[in-house]
C-alpha cells in the first residue's frame, strides 16, 4: 500500500477544560473511501477541522505525505489538496454553476474568459457525472441540494484535490440523490482520491466505505476494513455499550380515543386532499420522497401556514388552527426539522432555549426570570436527554447537531402537549442518539400523548409507526396499518407505483 497521503499521529485538541480529541491517530490512503463513525460529540468535527487547517493540534502532529506540517487555515490545506464538503453546501446562490467551481481561482485570465471558464466547468462536471451539465445554470434557480454538493466537490477537483472530506452529505437527501453521491465518492476513489465519508447512515457505510473508523469522546477506537466490521460491533463501539435493535418496533399504545382527526385538509397549491386521525397513544408517521409535502401538513397542523380547505377536529370538536399559538393553546407542539432557522435561538443559552416556550413558569408575577427554577428544568432534561454539555449558560449554538435536537425536544415536551409532531427527528443524530429519542417517542405515547411523525429514513418509519400515512406530490397515496408495512410497500406508494384507499 502507497504512504498515506495525510495522517493525524497522536493528535490532541483542547478548548479549555474541554478535551475534543485525545492521542487521536488517523491514516487516509490514496484511492480508499474512509468512513469515520462516531457519537454526536465524539470528535468528528474537530477532526475535520484539525484536517483542513481550521484548529491547530494543542499537541501531536499533521502529516501530509509523510512529513509533518503545520497548516496555517483552510487557504493552506486546500492548496495541500485537501478539502472539505458539508450538509449544507457553502455555494454562492447568485452565481452560476461555473463561477461558483471557480470561485477561488487565481489566474485571472481563465476568470475573465467566461468561455474557458465554462468549458473547463464542463469537463470538471463530466468528470463527477453531475447531471445539471450546463455551467451558465444560477445555483439559487436551477439546482438541487445534491447538485450543489456537487458543485463543491468539482470546485475541489479544479483545485486537484488529493483528500475530500465529506460530512453528512446525504444528511438531507432524498434516497436516489444519496446513491449518486456514493457513486460519486467511489468514483472519486477509483481516480486516487482519499475520500473521508461521515455518515450517521450505518447502512451507507458499508456500501460506500472501504475502511472504518470509529472514534468516542475524542479518542480512536478501532480501525477495520469493511468486510471486517458488523453493524452491532460498530454501534457498540461507538457508544461504548451494546445497543438493541434500534429500529425494534414495540406493540402499539393505541387507545380507541381519537385526539385529532382532519378530513380532506389543503393548503392552497401545495397539498390537498389529506384525511387521517391520530389516537391517543398512537404514533402515526408520514412517510414520502423529498417534494411530498409532508413538512407542510405539520406546518398547517401547527399553524404556521395555516389550512385553507379542509377540517380539524380536536378531541371531537372543530377547530381552525390559525397561528402555533393558536395550537399550543391547545395542546399541540411541533418539533422543527430545521433547529437552526425555527426551532432554537442559537446565541442564546442552553436553559434560556428550554424554557422559551414556556417562559410564563419561569417569571415572577414581575415578570423577572426565576433562575433555579429554570435550571431546575434545563437540569431535568439533561439527565432525561442525555444531553451533553458543559453548563447551562452555554450558548446552545455551540453543542453538536445532536445535542442541540435534544434541547428543542426538550422545549417542547416541557409545554405537556397532547400531540407532539416531529419532523425529521433524528436527522444528523447518531445511532445512540436515535436510540434514545426512538424511545422517548415511545415514552410519549405510552404515557397517553399522540405522535405524528415525519421522517424519510424508512427503517425509522417501520419501526415507530402504528400506522403510516404515505404522501406524493402534495397528495395522500395511502394509509398503511404496521402489520402490512414494509420498505417496498411504502415506496412503491411514494413512488405512484401503489395506491390503497385511506
Amino acid at each position: 500500500m502507497a504512504a498515506p497521503v495525510l495522517a493525524l499521529r497522536d493528535v490532541s485538541k483542547s478548548f479549555g477544560a474541554t478535551q475534543a480529541l485525545s492521542g487521536m491517530t488517523l491514516e487516509l490512503y490514496p484511492g480508499e473511501v474512509h468512513a469515520v463513525v462516531g457519537e454526536n460529540g465524539a470528535g468528528k468535527s474537530t477532526m475535520i477541522k484539525t484536517m483542513t487547517g481550521v484548529h491547530v493540534p494543542t499537541t501531536g502532529v499533521v502529516e501530509i505525505d509523510g512529513q509533518p506540517v503545520a497548516l496555517s487555515g483552510p487557504r493552506e490545506a486546500r492548496a495541500k489538496g485537501i478539502s472539505a464538503i458539508y450538509q449544507e453546501p457553502m455555494v454562492f446562490p447568485d452565481l452560476d454553476v461555473a463561477e461558483n467551481i471557480f470561485i477561488s481561482a487565481t489566474d485571472l485570465g481563465l476568470v475573465q474568459r467566461k468561455g474557458i471558464l465554462r468549458d473547463r466547468a464542463r469537463e470538471l462536471i463530466a468528470r463527477i457525472g453531475m447531471r445539471a451539465s450546463d455551467p451558465r445554470t444560477r445555483v439559487a434557480s436551477g439546482l438541487t441540494l445534491a447538485e450543489q454538493q456537487a458543485v463543491e466537490i468539482a470546485r475541489a477537483l479544479s483545485q486537484d484535490v488529493r483528500v475530500l472530506i465529506m460530512d453528512e452529505p446525504t444528511a438531507s437527501l432524498s434516497a436516489h440523490e444519496a446513491g449518486e453521491l456514493r457513486r460519486i465518492a467511489r468514483g472519486l476513489a477509483a481516480e486516487g482520491v482519499a475520500v473521508v465519508y461521515i455518515s450517521h447512515r450505518l447502512e451507507e457505510i458499508f456500501e460506500v466505505a472501504h475502511r472504518v473508523t470509529v472514534i468516542r469522546d475524542g479518542k480512536h477506537i478501532s480501525t477495520r476494513p469493511i468486510a471486517e466490521v458488523t453493524p452491532q460491533r460498530m454501534i457498540a463501539e461507538m457508544v461504548g455499550r451494546e445497543v438493541g435493535n434500534y429500529f425494534r418496533k414495540d406493540a402499539s399504545h393505541a387507545t380507541p380515543e381519537v385526539v385529532l382527526r382532519v378530513e380532506d385538509l389543503g393548503v392552497e397549491d401545495v397539498f390537498e386532499g389529506v384525511s387521517f386521525e391520530v389516537r391517543r397513544g398512537e404514533v402515526l408517521c408520514l412517510a414520502g420522497l423529498i417534494g411530498a409535502r409532508r413538512t407542510d401538513v405539520g406546518l398547517a397542523l401547527f399553524g404556521v401556514h395555516p389550512a385553507t380547505s379542509g377540517t380539524i377536529h380536536w378531541r371531537g370538536r372543530d377547530v381552525r388552527i390559525g397561528s402555533p399559538r393558536e395550537a399550543m393553546g391547545l395542546g399541540i407542539a411541533y418539533v422543527s426539522e430545521d433547529r437552526r432557522k425555527l426551532g432554537l435561538a442559537m446565541p442564546m443559552s442552553i436553559r434560556s432555549n428550554m424554557t422559551l416556550a414556556t417562559l410564563g413558569k419561569v417569571l415572577t408575577s414581575w415578570g423577572l426570570l426565576k433562575e433555579r427554577a429554570e435550571r431546575r428544568v434545563t437540569e431535568e432534561y439533561r439527565r432525561r436527554l442525555n444531553i451533553r454539555m458543559a453548563d447551562a449558560d452555554t450558548a446552545v449554538g455551540k453543542l453538536s447537531g445532536g445535542n442541540q435536537q435534544k434541547v428543542m425536544l426538550a422545549k417542547w415536551l416541557e409545554t405537556n402537549p397532547e400531540l407532539l409532531i416531529f419532523d425529521e427527528p433524528t436527522r444528523g443524530i447518531d445511532v445512540g442518539a436515535k436510540a434514545e429519542v426512538h424511545e422517548l417517542i415511545r415514552d410519549f405515547v405510552r404515557q397517553g400523548g399522540a405522535a405524528v411523525v415525519i421522517s424519510s429514513d424508512l427503517p425509522e418509519v417501520l419501526a415507530l409507526g402504528d400506522r403510516i400515512l404515505v404522501m406524493r406530490e402534495g397528495r395522500q397515496m395511502g394509509v398503511l396499518r404496521h402489520e402490512e408495512a414494509s420498505q417496498e410497500a411504502v415506496m412503491a406508494l411514494a413512488t405512484g407505483q401503489g395506491s390503497l384507499a385511506a
